[in-house]
């Protein structure tokens, strides 16, 4: 079971960024994801959520309006497009299953800098 995530950089306030999360070793499909970042000195938080067909999906408030995620089955590969960022998304940017009892061992990360 492997969960690689891609994507992160420098990016200005305002900017934007596209990243990817490769999965592999389990029925990808059958899995709701979700998408978590983990600022530096902060606990890691729930940033968005996809069903397993794409359905539905779910943003925590802060990012909502500028953040979407997306799936491609086929793929295996999960996506959060990130626009208009700001200082605060700088963060370490991880993919995993959001229910307890189903979490994956967790990726390296996609490290986000918003800077100006």
């Amino acid at each position: 079971v492997q969960l690689v995530e891609s994507g992160g950089g420098l990016v200005q306030p305002g900017g934007s960024l596209r990243l990817s999360c490769v999965a592999s070793g389990f029925t990808f499909s059958s899995y709701v994801m979700s998408w978590y970042r983990q600022a530096p000195g902060k606990e890691r938080e729930l940033v968005a959520s996809i069903t397993s067909d794409g359905g539905i999906t779910n943003y925590r408030d802060s990012v909502k309006g500028r953040f979407t995620i997306s799936r491609d089955n086929a793929k295996k590969t999960v996506y959060l497009q990130m626009n208009s960022l700001k200082l605060e998304d700088t963060a370490v940017y991880y993919c995993n299953n959001p229910q307890p009892l189903k979490r994956l061992p967790w990726g390296q990360g996609t490290q986000v800098t918003v800077s100006s």
